[in-house]
C-alpha cells in the first residue's frame, strides 16, 4: 500500500543510496547519472512519494503561483484572456489562482488581501468598474511583488498595462455608423472613472467632431453596462429625437437594448443601427447579428503573463513599467448595415 508520508529517507533506505543523492535525483540534478535517476524515480513512484511543495516554497520564498482577478469569468473575453494566461503560466511552471471581483470594489480589495496572504509571486488584474482608490494595489507592490493590469488600465505611477487602442477603435466604430448615414448617435458609456471607458467615449466624440456632428451630452448614457442597463438606456433613447444609431461600450447592454427595441417595433438597423464591443459569442447568432469589436483576448493573456514573469524575475527596484497596446478589429455584421 502506498503511503502519502513517504520521505526521501524512506527511498534512500529502500535503495541503500545516500539521501543527498536521492534529493538531487528528484530535483533532476546533472550531478546524478540518468541510470540512477531512473532507479530512484521508479522507487519513489512505487512507494507513493509526493514532493512537499510547501516546504520547497518556504525554502525558496517563491510559491510559483500567480493570482488573476477578472470582473466576470463567464464573459467570453475574460475566459479567453485566462486561457492565454494559463497556457503561458503552465509553460513557465506556474500555478494560477483565478478570482472574480464581480465589478465590486470591496470584493476586489478582499481578493487582493487573500492573494497577498497566500504570497503569490505576482498578480494580473482587470480592475473593477467601481474601483477609484488604489491603496490595495500599492500595499501589494510595497511587499515587493509585481502587479500588472490588463484590459482596464490603472493610473498608478508605477504600473504596467496591457491594453487595446480603445480610442482609435471606438472612433472607427462610430465613423462606421456615420458612413451608414447615422447622424444622431447615442453612446452607451461605461463608468467614466475608468480610463478604458473614458477612451471609448472620447473616441466616439472624436468621430462626431471629425464629421462636424454636434456632440450632445444627453446622448451619452453612462451605466455599468449590464443587461438591465441596456433596457433602461433603450427606454431613454426613445425619448430623444431622431436617434438612428448606437455605439455601445459592450455587447451585453447593446443586445438587451436591441431586444427591447425590437419588441417596441423598432427595426434594426433600418431605424436604429447598432455597434457593440467585445464580440461576445451570442453577438454572431442573434437576429440581426451584432456588429462589434473583436479584442485580441487570448494574445492579451499571453502577453500579460509573459510580462509579469519577466517582472517576477527582476528585482523590484529594477522593474521597468510600460504600456503594451494591442490592436483590435471592427467586425461589421447586420445590425449596422443600413447601406448595401
Amino acid at each position: 500500500m502506498k503511503n502519502n508520508n513517504v520521505t526521501i529517507h524512506d527511498i534512500s533506505k529502500a535503495l541503500e543510496i545516500d539521501s543527498s543523492t536521492v534529493s538531487r535525483a528528484l530535483n533532476d540534478s546533472p550531478r546524478v547519472s540518468q541510470k540512477t535517476k531512473d532507479k530512484i524515480l521508479s522507487k519513489a513512484n512505487e512507494l507513493g512519494y509526493q514532493r512537499n511543495s510547501l516546504a520547497s516554497k518556504l525554502r525558496t520564498n517563491k510559491t510559483h503561483s500567480i493570482g488573476v482577478i477578472v470582473p466576470r469569468i463567464a464573459r467570453q473575453f475574460f475566459s479567453s484572456v485566462i486561457a492565454g494566461i494559463e497556457e503561458t503560466a503552465f509553460d513557465a511552471g506556474y500555478d494560477v489562482i483565478i478570482c472574480q471581483s464581480l465589478d465590486d470594489y470591496e470584493r476586489e480589495k478582499k481578493l487582493m488581501n487573500t492573494l497577498l496572504s497566500n504570497r503569490v509571486d505576482g498578480v494580473l488584474i482587470s480592475v473593477s468598474m467601481k474601483t477609484t482608490n488604489h491603496d490595495h494595489f500599492i500595499a501589494y507592490q510595497n511587499q515587493g511583488f509585481p502587479i500588472l493590469f490588463f484590459d482596464r488600465p490603472c493610473t498608478l505611477e508605477n504600473s504596467t498595462n496591457v491594453i487595446i487602442d480603445d480610442f482609435k477603435i471606438s472612433q472607427e466604430a462610430t465613423e462606421h455608423l456615420i458612413e451608414q448615414g447615422c447622424k444622431n448617435i447615442v453612446h452607451f458609456a461605461g463608468p467614466q472613472n475608468s480610463q478604458l471607458y473614458q477612451r471609448r467615449t472620447n473616441g466616439y466624440k472624436a468621430a462626431l467632431e471629425k464629421h462636424n456632428i454636434p456632440i450632445k451630452e444627453n446622448y451619452i448614457f453612462e451605466s455599468f453596462l449590464m443587461k438591465e442597463d441596456g433596457v433602461t438606456m433603450a427606454e431613454n433613447l426613445l425619448a430623444l429625437p431622431k436617434v438612428d444609431g448606437v455605439f455601445s461600450s459592450n455587447d451585453i447592454s447593446a443586445i438587451s437594448a436591441m431586444q427591447y427595441l425590437k419588441e417596441k417595433g423598432i427595426k434594426i438597423p433600418q431605424d436604429i443601427a447598432f455597434v457593440g464591443f467585445s464580440n461576445e459569442a451570442v453577438s454572431a447568432v442573434i437576429e440581426p447579428s451584432l456588429s462589434t469589436i473583436k479584442q485580441p483576448d487570448f494574445e492579451m493573456g499571453k502577453v500579460a503573463a509573459s510580462l509579469l514573469f519577466e517582472q517576477i524575475k527582476t528585482t523590484a527596484s529594477l522593474r521597468i513599467n510600460q504600456t503594451k497596446i494591442l490592436e483590435p478589429e471592427l467586425i461589421i455584421r447586420n445590425s449596422s448595415r443600413k447601406k448595401t
